[in-house]
C-alpha cells in the first residue's frame, strides 16, 4: 500500500512539473500514462487524471497570476462559458465507448499539434498589449474549449492556449495563464460529473494530486524563464508524445 502511494505520488511530481510548464495542470499526459502503464479504460483514466488536475490547475493559476496579472475582462467570459459547456462535454463522454473516445482524443491532439506547428513556423503575428477581439469572442472560445475539455477530461486549456496566441494575439505565457483561468472551474465540474458516474480511481488520483501540488510551481517558474519560441516548440513535442502514448494503448 505504501509503495503504491509513493509510486503514484512520484508520478504526480513529474506530471505536475509538466503541467506547470505548459499551463495544463498535468492531466493531459496523465491520461495516456494511466491507460498505457496501469491499464485503465479511457473514461476512468480521464476521471483519475482530473483528481490530480483540479488542485494543480488552481495552484498553477495562482502562480501565473502572481507573475502576470490576468485580465478579468478576458478571463470571466472564458470561465463562465467554459464552466457551462464542460458539463455538456462530460455528460457526452461518460456515455460513449472508451475506444471511440480514445481515438477521438488522439485525433484531437494531432489537430492541435498541427495547428501549433503551422503557427510556430509561419510568420508570427506580434503579440498585442490588450487583445485583437472583444469579450464576446472570449465567450465563444470558452464554449468550444469547455466542450472539448469535458469530453476529453483535459480542462480545455490545450484548445485555448494556441487560439489565444495566434488569433487573439497574446503571448504564450499570457495565453497559458488565461487557459488556466478557463480550466479551473471546468475541470472541477468535469471531475464531479465523472465521479457521479463512478469513473474515478481515488486511490490513484489523490497521491498523484499531492505530488503535483508539490512540483507544479517548478514548471511555472521554468515557463517564465524560457524563450517564447522554445516554449511553443516544447509544447508541440509534448502534444505529439501524448498522442503517441495513446495510440500505443489504442
Amino acid at each position: 500500500m505504501f509503495i503504491d502511494f509513493a509510486m503514484y505520488t512520484a508520478l504526480g511530481l513529474a506530471l505536475g512539473a509538466l503541467g506547470g510548464l505548459f499551463g495544463i495542470g498535468g492531466g493531459l499526459i496523465a491520461i495516456p500514462v494511466l491507460g498505457l502503464w496501469f491499464g485503465l479504460d479511457q473514461q476512468i483514466a480521464q476521471g483519475t487524471a482530473l483528481v490530480m488536475s483540479v488542485p494543480n490547475v488552481f495552484l498553477a493559476l495562482y502562480r501565473y497570476n502572481q507573475r502576470n496579472k490576468i485580465d478579468l475582462r478576458q478571463a470571466l467570459p472564458l470561465v463562465l462559458m467554459s464552466f457551462c459547456f464542460a458539463w455538456l462535454g462530460a455528460m457526452l463522454a461518460v456515455g460513449v465507448d472508451a475506444r471511440l473516445i480514445r481515438w477521438g482524443f488522439i485525433i484531437f491532439l494531432l489537430c492541435i499539434t498541427l495547428y501549433n506547428l503551422i503557427k510556430l513556423y509561419s510568420s508570427p503575428a506580434q503579440p498585442v498589449a490588450g487583445s485583437r477581439y472583444g469579450w464576446p469572442w472570449y465567450g465563444v472560445l470558452g464554449a468550444l474549449a469547455g466542450t472539448t475539455g469535458g469530453l476529453f477530461g483535459v480542462g480545455g486549456a490545450v484548445v485555448a492556449a494556441p487560439v489565444l496566441t495566434s488569433v487573439f494575439g497574446t503571448t504564450q505565457v499570457m495565453a497559458q495563464g488565461l487557459s488556466l483561468a478557463l480550466a479551473a472551474p471546468s475541470t472541477a465540474v468535469t471531475l464531479l460529473t465523472y465521479a457521479v458516474h463512478d469513473e474515478v480511481s481515488w486511490l490513484m488520483g489523490i497521491p498523484m494530486a499531492i505530488g503535483g501540488l508539490l512540483s507544479i510551481s517548478w514548471g511555472v517558474k521554468l515557463a517564465h524563464a524560457l524563450p517564447e519560441r522554445m516554449l511553443r516548440g516544447m509544447y508541440c513535442a509534448f502534444l505529439l508524445l501524448c498522442a503517441a502514448l495513446l495510440a500505443i494503448k489504442a
